[in-house]
């Protein structure tokens, strides 16, 4: 790459670091800026952040393909188009500006975070598979909910980096972490619904509908429910129950995938063909074979063992419902109806803060269950425990799920003793830190210590993994 072309690249990126972090324009940059996306026969409206993305493709759909994918071409691009490209996708998820947020401008920012989610290969989707808001790949959600991805963990593509200066041959790329740009994108989502009138939107059925669920405005939605009346808190109820079917039918399509633990082997096996375990039968029988005729004498049939556990089990989930575990709280509140629905599964599900609820009458609901909570307050986990303790009735076929940050702090050994006595009863304990999206946790460390102590690791991170230890348990 020649040298005016690298600077014509510094250029487009002093102007984006600009316009992030600096409400006012430089209008030295701007001009040079236009010159440049000009030259290289690209839009002005690539430098303005008011222009949403789908807009700038809907006026210029031959650069829909490129959007979607900037850095297919590699070393062989124009670096300099490439920069001005990605400079845009950046520009709009991040220049989030101040002041009032409305209906229409939250949705922009989620459809421009989709994008940018797709150009960095954060999303399954491949490059070239359509673009997010029209063909049903994207969801247009920038919270990481579990309907924005198929969750696999990722480790990212190794692309040509747009941002270096230097060459962008084999291995001078970059290792994207989709957690931690779902984490930021979180964030950034978070601020704009915090700065929308919410109460004035949902009472207006036509913005209430641009609305895109999202756990972050489910988090504001169930802050503020007690303040909404009529039409208001119809709609509020209805984002609410539409981002929980989204996110359940994604979290019952992992639980339907997942290992469904282990084989019970001093069952049997049914003689039956579905049960045949043909490498073995052919192994084992490979002592018959017969040269002269070139065949395979089987004088004995081995079957697979399929036996699983018979005996119902019982699920008891707590769940900490102070305002900082709501993600998950969300997440293992969905999880727990799923489980409910299982054959031989008995779940209960308690909820807390410096008092108990026993929410297992709603627990096939998960939408139910949200509407009762109370969001914020503080904790007091030996009242959630002397709730749950009189529900174990056979503690070796008794699993325990705790969703909390465990910051009880005077009320810590307390709660402690408690597990440790559950615990060495029989009962599996799992004690979860955090299972949202983004894999963010602030577990209190000394519990942390003592549950590494006593054999029971915190799980935090993608829900898969408390799906993986369920079905574990429970199959």
């Amino acid at each position: 790459m020649s040298d005016s072309d690298d600077v014509r690249r510094q250029v487009l990126l002093w102007r984006l670091l600009g316009r992030v972090f600096d409400a006012e324009e430089q209008p030295a940059l701007e001009a040079a800026s236009l010159a440049v996306v000009q030259e290289r026969g690209l839009p002005a409206a690539l430098l303005d952040p008011g222009v949403t993305v789908d807009t700038v493709v809907q006026r210029f759909p031959e650069l829909a393909a490129e959007f979607a994918d900037p850095l297919a071409d590699g070393d062989d691009g124009d670096r300099v188009r490439r920069t001005a490209l990605v400079s845009k996708l950046l520009l709009n998820a991040f220049n989030t500006g101040s002041g009032d947020v409305s209906a229409q401008r939250l949705a922009a920012w989620q459809r421009d975070a989709e994008w940018l989610r797709r150009a960095l290969g954060a999303c399954a989707s491949g490059p070239g598979q359509g673009r997010p808001g029209q063909d049903g790949e994207g969801s247009g959600r920038a919270d990481g909910g579990e309907g924005a991805s198929d969750g696999r963990p990722a480790t990212g593509r190794r692309r040509p980096d747009p941002g270096r200066g230097e060459g962008g041959g084999p291995g001078q790329g970059f290792d994207l972490n989709e957690d931690e740009l779902k984490r930021i994108l979180g964030e950034l989502e978070g601020d704009l619904v915090s700065r929308m009138r919410l109460r004035e939107v949902l009472a207006d059925p036509a913005l209430a509908r641009q609305l895109t669920p999202s756990m972050s405005l489910v988090e504001q939605l169930l802050r503020d429910k007690h303040n909404l009346s009529g039409v208001a808190l119809a709609n509020a109820k209805s984002l609410i129950r539409r981002y929980v079917d989204e996110v359940a039918e994604v979290l019952r399509t992992r639980v339907e995938h997942a290992s469904a633990g282990k084989i019970d082997r001093s069952v049997p096996p049914k003689r039956v063909f579905r049960n045949l375990d043909l490498d073995r039968t052919i192994w084992k029988n490979l002592v018959n074979y017969n040269p002269d005729d070139e065949r395979l004498y089987v004088d004995r049939l081995f079957y697979k063992h399929t036996a699983r556990r018979s005996t119902p089990a019982r699920m008891i989930v707590v769940v900490d419902q102070s305002g900082s575990m709501v993600d998950s709280m969300v997440n293992c509140t969905i999880l727990a109806s799923i489980f409910a629905g299982l054959p031989k599964v008995d779940v209960h599900l308690i909820a807390y803060d410096t008092r108990a609820i026993d929410l297992t009458p709603w627990v096939h609901d998960p939408f139910e269950v949200l509407l009762r909570t109370n969001l914020g307050g503080g904790n007091d986990g030996p009242v959630a425990m002397a709730m749950a303790r009189p529900k174990i009735t056979d503690p070796r076929n008794t699993v325990m799920v705790w969703i909390s940050d465990f910051y009880e702090f005077d009320r810590s050994r307390p709660l402690l003793e408690g597990i440790k006595a559950v615990h060495g009863s029989g009962v599996k304990f799992i004690p979860v830190g955090s299972v949202n999206s983004s894999g963010q946790e602030n577990v209190e460390p000394w519990f942390r210590q003592r549950f590494k102590e006593l054999g029971t690791p915190v799980i935090s991170g993608h829900i898969d993994k408390l799906v993986f230890e369920l079905k574990n348990f429970l199959g």
